[in-house]
């Protein structure tokens, strides 16, 4: 199976074409104020609209209102969402569109648990635990918290970069791999050759796990 990337945090349109064209599978768009790569509507808008068909974007939230959820939906193309606060299942599913909850990860978290609650979303994405951030902190965490069976499938983030995209590919075997630091030059500010190396660690990986 081929292991999917997608890169998020996108601030530029030129960074999210070039990972586009890249070979990447999916972009993120970050609308979470606090972030450094928070992006607005009209953004978003700009960035969504240059990119080459068969790009799925992502948007990602935080415990945000229903209300300005529904209002991104209604002004971005979005294909999918990326809940990374503490939303309960119930809230994750109103708005009609594939989900995926992110999980940070600390001993004691039981996925089958989590994947029992969140049943009819489209991944679980794991992410390193951080008492004061919400992810995209480039922050790791012990792989071995991941059961080799999940019920959904499971998006490794947290701390990936060119150096460990192969390793993670091999001992976790994921469903995708989620990157934003890992290939930056500065937050929100994408690395053209960074994309390209983490994306041929993930190929190298997926070729020698067959």
């Amino acid at each position: 199976m081929r292991t999917r990337v997608k890169i998020c945090g996108f601030t530029r349109v030129e960074d999210a074409v070039c990972a586009a064209h890249s070979g990447v599978d999916a972009i993120g768009l970050v609308f979470y104020p606090p972030s450094p790569r928070n992006v607005d509507i009209d953004q978003a808008i700009r960035i969504v609209n240059a990119l080459p068909a068969f790009t799925s974007v992502v948007a990602l939230f935080v415990d945000e209102q229903e209300s300005r959820i529904r209002e991104v939906l209604d002004w971005v193309a979005v294909d999918c969402l990326q809940f990374h606060g503490d939303e309960p299942a119930e809230a994750c599913r109103i708005y009609g569109k594939r989900y995926i909850k992110a999980i940070r990860m600390q001993p004691g978290i039981d996925i089958d648990v989590v994947a029992r609650q969140y049943y009819d979303a489209a991944g679980l994405l794991l992410d390193a635990y951080h008492p004061a951030a919400k992810g995209g902190t480039g922050n790791g965490f012990d792989w071995d918290l991941i059961p080799a069976q999940c019920g959904l499938p499971v998006i490794l983030a947290g701390g990936l970069a060119a150096d460990n995209a192969r390793q993670a590919v091999q001992k976790v075997r994921p469903y995708a791999l989620d990157v934003s630091s890992g290939v930056e030059t500065e937050k929100g500010i994408k690395d053209a050759s960074k994309m390209a190396a983490f994306l041929k660690e993930v190929n190298e990986g997926d070729r020698l796990s067959t």
